[in-house]
């Protein structure tokens, strides 16, 4: 038979509000953290290929391949764009995670975000 899955947000704002303080702003700096280390995984992805083709990401997307290339840069160009959107995704979620970080939420906030 199928479970029902319990409702977070009634259990989290059953918690003290100083709880559910604690919990946004942790939850805030674990995952700033996490997002900050996929930020510089992705740009040092970045670097490696314009290091090892020398050439931007732009540029070859404006030039286009070349004639010559074999199936590894053809992969490589896949992953390359792969790591440009990871960087595009992440940016905004970093920048909006460290102002939560830094300015922490006030309890009126705080009972917006739980429902």
């Amino acid at each position: 038979m199928g479970e029902t899955k319990p409702q977070i947000e009634p259990t989290f704002m059953s918690l003290p509000g100083t709880e559910r303080t604690a919990i946004i702003r942790l939850g805030a700096a674990v995952r700033l953290s996490y997002l900050k280390k996929r930020l510089f995984l992705a740009e040092s992805k970045l670097q490696q290929f314009e290091s090892q083709y020398g050439v931007s990401l732009a540029e070859l997307d404006a030039q286009g391949l070349p004639d010559d290339a074999d199936h590894a840069m053809h992969e490589d160009y896949v992953m390359w764009h792969h790591w440009a959107d990871v960087i595009d995704k992440v940016k905004p979620d970093i920048a909006a995670l460290e102002e939560l970080v830094q300015q922490g939420l006030s309890l009126g906030e705080l009972s917006r975000a739980g429902g």
